[in-house]
Order: C-alpha cells, then structure tokens, then sequence
C-alpha cells in the first residue's frame, strides 16, 4: 500500500550533515555568550535555563547570576561540540538561529531533488511531516528560509525531541497518535538505522 503521509528527518536525509556540523553549529557556538547575555531577564530563556540548571546539578547554580550564566553557557557549547540532543540547547540554538536567518546572513541547506520530491508527494494528495532532533522553530526556519525558497507550505507538521528521542519506539507512537494516520499509512526516511528500526518498531 502506498503511504498517505511521509516523516522526513533532516540531516542527511533532506539536508548535508555538513551543512550542521560546519555552519549552524559553530553559528550557535560563535554567538552562545552574546545571546544569553543579551537575553538574561526574557522569561522563555530564564525557564529553559532553569530546566537546565535542575538537570545538570546545583553545582552550577553557586555564585552571582554573571558566573550562573557564564556556567550554563560553557555547559551549552560543551553540548553543540559533542552533539548532545539537550531540549534547551535545541531551544537555543533555535532563537540564535532565527536571527542569522531572517537577516539573510545563513540559507538552509536542502538537497537538489528535494523541493521536487516534497511538491510530488503533495500533488499525490500525501502530508508531510518534519522529525528532528532540531527545535520545531529551527525545523522551520531552515525550510522558510532555505535555498530553494520558501518550503513551508509544502510540510503539515513538525516534531522535535519534545515528541521523544529518534531511536525510541514511543516516540513515532506519539506522532502516528498526533498525525491522525494510522501507522501502517506512514513512511519515514532517515540516514540513520536505529531510528528506522524504532520506527519499524512502532509500525510504520
């Protein structure tokens, strides 16, 4: 039977892993310290540090506030060099990566045949659907500003790590649950075997 709807991964599936590894991480890594310091008193950054805070121990929360956040920034970088799927980093990154892409200084990578395979499923009556371990915003920044245009229109939902990580069977429970398909009716394309296998696991 033919899939009614696709779960596309990112990085490398639509997108080069070069792409993230040699320009959106070191971006984030570059301007980690001045975003945090600019955005202190904003109440989502004060919440999602917090969270990181509980997480990693009390131990970063001696000291003043100036020291406070120099600790959680250091913990934050440390994260993008080794390639932790931390929901606050992700979130970071996020809202640094928004403003490199709405100030036109970054396009999102896509591969050459992908904005045609996307138009070719949608023309085929099939939804699309986003999972990566990138925030939703970041999901979305890439393909509005990606480039071969605007993609958004062509993508009816988006799932990041909020949903699950990738290698786990639950995870793409929870996305059949919210698509309103059954698993059986979806497709999911990624580079990676594990998540297949959990994908296959779930039923897709």
């Amino acid at each position: 039977m033919a899939p009614r709807a696709i779960i596309c991964d990112i990085e490398g599936t639509t997108s080069s892993i070069s792409f993230v590894h040699r320009v959106l991480f070191p971006l984030s890594l570059e301007r980690m310290d001045a975003y945090l310091e600019a955005n202190r008193h904003d109440p989502e950054l004060e919440s999602q540090l917090a969270n990181l805070s509980e997480r990693i121990g009390s131990g970063h929360a001696l000291g003043g506030e100036s020291e406070r956040l120099q600790a959680l920034s250091s913990q934050l970088k440390d994260y993008i060099r080794n390639d932790v799927k931390d929901t606050t980093l992700k979130w970071v990154q996020g809202k640094i990566w928004k403003q490199a892409f709405e100030s036109g200084a970054v396009k999102g990578h896509v591969y050459p045949e992908v904005p045609e395979y996307l138009r070719r499923w949608k023309s085929a009556g099939r939804s699309i659907f986003i999972y990566s371990s990138g925030s939703v915003e970041a999901q979305q920044l890439l393909f509005r500003h990606s480039e071969a245009g605007d993609l958004t229109d062509l993508i009816d939902g988006y799932f990041d790590t909020n949903t699950g990580m990738k290698r786990e069977i639950d995870s793409y429970r929870k996305i059949v649950a919210a698509s309103g398909f059954a698993a059986g009716e979806m497709l999911f394309l990624s580079d990676i075997r594990e998540e297949l296998d959990a994908a296959a696991g779930a039923g897709l």
